[in-house]
């Protein structure tokens, strides 16, 4: 409602202001600094005056996975409200000084990181970080604010309970993850949302927001010594230390596993997976380039190839790896209809099978290199993507000058390698949740719909 008018507003307002104003490809080659403010507020830094603007990626350790176990949702009502209004600035007012200079700040709650989100332009620098420094400092978390973001929350997730994507989600992480944290979706249920009150907000923030897990990315134009003096100001003032609940390590559960779930919807959706590698696995890029091979999202990819040209059982599937601090895994997707679901799964899983078995060719390693190696250059083409991909090298504990160092590292896999990656993630089949008609019960014992929670 007005949240949603606001953020369009911006939205329509930003990108006039900021039309023509992405950074060059070869950003991707920026001479990137480790800067450390005056304060000791340390940054990754790539200084480029080729447009007036600056973009910053931040986050804090946490996220979702330090969500009470009864109030899931909480980091994300958090996220929610952490810009809507801050010190003697009520939402409404925060909003237009936003939207009067165009500024961009936002903030999310993944499974294990609070991340922030800051752009602007050169000229309106000073105000976007002392928006920034009150949003973190001084947050309002207004009675009215929360009970507005709670409902559109809410809404959400009542449409979630219909929608055949988020249900297979759910009850795949169920499967995986079992009562760990990492089962949870970080956007709660309809029974925890409105159980979380202004002082589980409270206490989430001041347990989460605090400078020893702060990682900051800042690319754009500005020098060394004045950023210095933003962060310091804008970061300085926070607690030392956060407060975070022991996250244990887990391994998601052995496939084989299946279920159904019966939803009457045009479209029945298969979600399936495994367990996956963490990123800082010696092996974390063989698995994730015989994860391309397999269904990175390109046409060449085996499940595209098996699954939809020759079958043309669906119109797209494709899988990813999903890494965490604790855990990894692999989730793939698609959609099919009723009557193809089975013939779906099981293409599905006799090719994921095949590769376990027999790893990839020398061939389709060779061009799954050769485009990881082109595609990131291609990722990194503007200001707020290069911060943001600077930020999660950091998260992921990479070395400064990963960019330069990755290509090599691509290239150092092995045909052997690749086939011990595929075998040790695939070997023992997948996790697979089919929701839809009942045609497709078959595939596996049918487990009651999920109810509204």
């Amino acid at each position: 409602m007005i949240r949603i008018t606001r953020r369009a507003a911006l939205a329509f307002v930003t990108t006039v202001a900021f039309a023509g104003l992405t950074a060059a490809p070869s950003h991707a080659a920026a001479k990137i600094q480790r800067l450390v403010s005056p304060g000791g507020i340390e940054a990754w830094f790539v200084q480029d005056a080729t447009v007036p603007l600056i973009a910053m990626e931040y986050a804090f350790g946490g996220g979702a996975a330090q969500d009470p176990a009864d109030k899931s949702g909480t980091a994300n009502m958090v996220a929610s409200l952490m810009d809507e209004g801050a010190a003697d600035l009520d939402s409404k007012t925060f909003h237009e000084r936003l939207e009067r200079r165009a500024i961009e700040l936002s903030y999310s709650a993944q499974r294990d990181y609070f991340r922030g989100s800051l752009r602007m332009l050169k000229d309106h620098r000073d105000e976007a970080f002392d928006l920034l420094r009150l949003s973190l400092s001084q947050p309002r978390f207004d009675a009215v604010d929360i009970e507005r973001i709670r409902n559109q929350i809410l809404s959400g997730l009542r449409r979630e309970t219909s929608n055949p994507g988020s249900i297979a989600s759910r009850k795949f992480l169920e499967l995986a993850f079992g009562d760990h944290p990492y089962s949870r979706s970080s956007n709660g249920t309809l029974q925890s949302v409105p159980a979380i009150n202004v002082d589980d907000i409270k206490a989430y923030k001041s347990r989460i927001i605090a400078k020893d897990t702060l990682k900051i990315a800042v690319v754009g134009d500005v020098d060394a010594d004045t950023l210095g003096e933003l962060l310091d100001q804008t970061f300085g003032g926070l607690p030392a230390k956060a407060t975070l609940t022991d996250v244990p390590e887990i391994t998601a559960s052995k496939p084989p596993q299946k279920a159904f779930v019966t939803l009457d919807v045009p479209q029945t959706v298969v979600t399936f997976g495994s367990p996956g590698i963490k990123r800082d696995d010696p092996n974390f890029m063989a698995a994730y380039i015989v994860n391309h091979i397999l269904g990175g999202g390109t046409l060449s990819s085996r499940l595209y190839h098996e699954v939809r040209e020759k079958r043309g059982l669906v119109y797209s599937v494709s899988g990813s790896l999903i890494w965490m601090q604790h855990s990894g895994l692999y989730i793939g997707n698609t959609a099919t209809r009723a009557d193809r679901a089975t013939d779906t799964v099981d293409t599905v899983t006799a090719e994921v099978k095949r590769l376990a078995e027999e790893g990839p060719t020398q061939v389709e390693l060779d061009e799954a290199k050769s485009y990881l190696k082109g595609s990131q250059m291609l990722a990194l083409d503007s200001s707020s993507k290069l911060a943001g991909a600077l930020l999660q090298y950091q998260l992921d504990k990479q070395p400064i000058d990963y960019i330069e160092k990755r290509n090599a590292v691509v290239d150092a896999v092995t045909l052997d390698q690749a086939k011990a990656a595929a075998k040790k993630i695939w070997g023992d089949g997948l996790i697979t949740v089919v929701v839809g008609r009942a045609p497709q019960a078959a595939v596996a014992p049918v487990v009651t719909p999920p109810k509204a929670n």
